[in-house]
């Protein structure tokens, strides 16, 4: 697949036009995968955040955005038409500025995410945001009651560089078709996942105001928006340290908190599972760089096969294919910079200090000199209270640790404060069942099922977030619950 000519908007949108940095600044959008420069974006600033802060709350407050559900059904309809015309130019914008490979771009970086933008066009106009509750007496007198959800307000998202473009859109998807208002401020990193979908804003009948769009190198930026009265919820999409943070800024306005953080997911593979068929696929870990929340990080493999597994696994580290992004063979891609090639690095030799074995990998790829690639890396005997075994790595990279039974794979899978994701293999669908059904975790894979869909619910438990994303619960996130009483209607 050939990639398009790069040409991404790189400007603002601040109240419905397309602008540069009040001070016409601009910083560096660099290829992962290269280390070069590919271009750059505007650099907004303190100005610009309120500029379009000020507007989203004026379209809020000021136009029947909220209430005309028809006007919004059309424009985020129109905006996923914009989306899907230019799909090559976004698919060549995460290649460049993500190191998404392109295999990948049609899964869970491009294609399905535009189609998501459908799906809530279509809940726009849906949704039953007003109905009536069975009625109640009261002080002997009955009364009759409505349940009314309203948009809550001014969203201010704040958005990572994994999958910039597919979390941009699970964002402003379902806030602009619940009737908020936007100001979405993209990760540095790739900026124009977003500023580009601001061009193709810029071409529908969003009223100026309802979607700004500010990238920046300034992280303040996104402080300003947690904590600003005018904001009155606050999404945020990556690490656990920053939405602790986030949540702390929001406090001070007691505004609703929406946060999609860390994972520490475990695949548990029970002593009678196919390990020839399962074990393999291990090495999916690694894609994308390993860089995704929901990903399977530690391997739960039976002591009384741990050997076995463990030649399995190895076996498919060591003939996993990664490299340059743009060859459709290749699933793993570079880390999105160098401050996060040498974390994963730094992670990999705290794994090796604390004792844990390192099979593959481990090191970057001489092959490779240019870009920021990290090998895919094996660690076995890993104890589950490790560093490696503990925290976010954001690496390819895999920790092996055996269990007892299914009590003692529970045990582990739970040992963590992450709850976002994970996986169980069994030959018996109704053991492997009753193991998913004890892990605490937001979803949960049982013998290569996939949860992953518009429609379903995500997040998780414990300090992997707060609230859920996609499907009508991801919808409600952006609604307000009221409920209007009336007296009973004489006969």
């Amino acid at each position: 697949m050939a990639l398009a000519p790069l040409a991404p908007e790189s400007r603002n949108l601040v109240d419905g036009r397309l602008v540069p940095a009040s001070n016409g600044a601009t910083f560096e959008n660099v290829n992962p995968a290269t280390g070069e420069v590919v271009g750059t974006c505007a650099d907004g600033t303190k100005d610009d955040m309120e500029a379009a802060l000020a507007a989203a709350r004026r379209a809020f407050d000021g136009t029947d955005w909220a209430t005309n559900h028809a006007l919004r059904a059309r424009c985020v309809r129109q905006l996923y038409e914009a989306m899907k015309a230019d799909q090559e130019q976004l698919r060549s914008i995460v290649v460049h500025e993500a190191g998404a490979c392109i295999s990948l771009t049609g899964y869970m970086h491009v294609d399905e995410p535009i189609e998501m933008m459908a799906y809530w066009a279509e809940k726009a106009g849906s949704y039953p945001y007003e109905q009536a509750m069975s009625d109640v007496p009261f002080l002997g007198q009955p009364q009759r009651r409505l349940l009314r959800r309203e948009p809550v307000g001014v969203v201010g998202a704040i958005t990572p560089w994994n999958v910039p473009l597919y979390l941009n859109i699970a964002k402003i998807g379902p806030a602009l078709a619940a009737g908020c208002t936007v100001v979405l401020k993209p990760a540095p990193d790739t900026p124009w996942s977003a500023t580009h979908l601001g061009k193709l804003a810029a071409q529908t009948d969003l009223p100026p105001g309802v979607l700004n769009i500010v990238a920046s190198s300034d992280h303040g930026l996104g402080e300003m928006l947690s904590g600003d009265p005018r904001v009155d919820l606050v999404t945020f999409t990556g690490s656990t340290a920053t939405g602790r943070r986030v949540m702390e800024r929001a406090s001070a306005t007691v505004k609703k908190v929406f946060l999609e953080l860390g994972g520490k997911s475990a695949n548990i593979v029970l002593d009678d599972a196919d390990f020839a068929k399962v074990l393999p696929s291990t090495a999916m870990t690694c894609v994308h760089g390993g860089q995704g929340c929901a990903i399977a990080t530690r391997l739960l493999l039976p002591r009384s096969r741990y050997e076995e597994g463990v030649a399995i696994v190895k076996a498919a580290f060591a003939g996993w294919r990664y490299g340059d992004p743009t060859d459709p063979s290749v699933l793993q891609g570079p880390q999105i910079s160098r401050r996060q090639q040498e974390r994963v690095l730094a992670y990999i030799a705290k794994g090796k200090q604390e004792g844990a074995r390192c099979l593959v990998g481990g090191g970057v790829p001489e092959r490779l000199p240019r870009g920021f690639f990290v090998e895919p890396t094996l660690f076995v005997d890993v104890d589950p209270a490790s560093t490696l075994a503990q925290e976010e790595i954001f690496g390819p990279v895999l920790c092996v640790i055996p269990h007892a039974d299914d009590d003692d794979a529970v045990r582990i899978a739970n040992q963590s404060i992450y709850g976002l994701s994970g996986a169980v293999h069994s030959q018996s669908e109704e053991r492997a069942l009753a193991v998913a059904r004890r892990v605490r975790t937001g979803t949960i894979s049982v013998n290569g099922g996939q949860w992953f869909h518009v429609d379903s619910p995500f997040g998780g438990y414990k300090q992997s977030g707060v609230g859920r994303e996609n499907g009508v619960a991801g919808f409600e996130e952006y609604l307000e619950t009221k409920v209007i009483a009336l007296p009973k209607r004489k006969a």
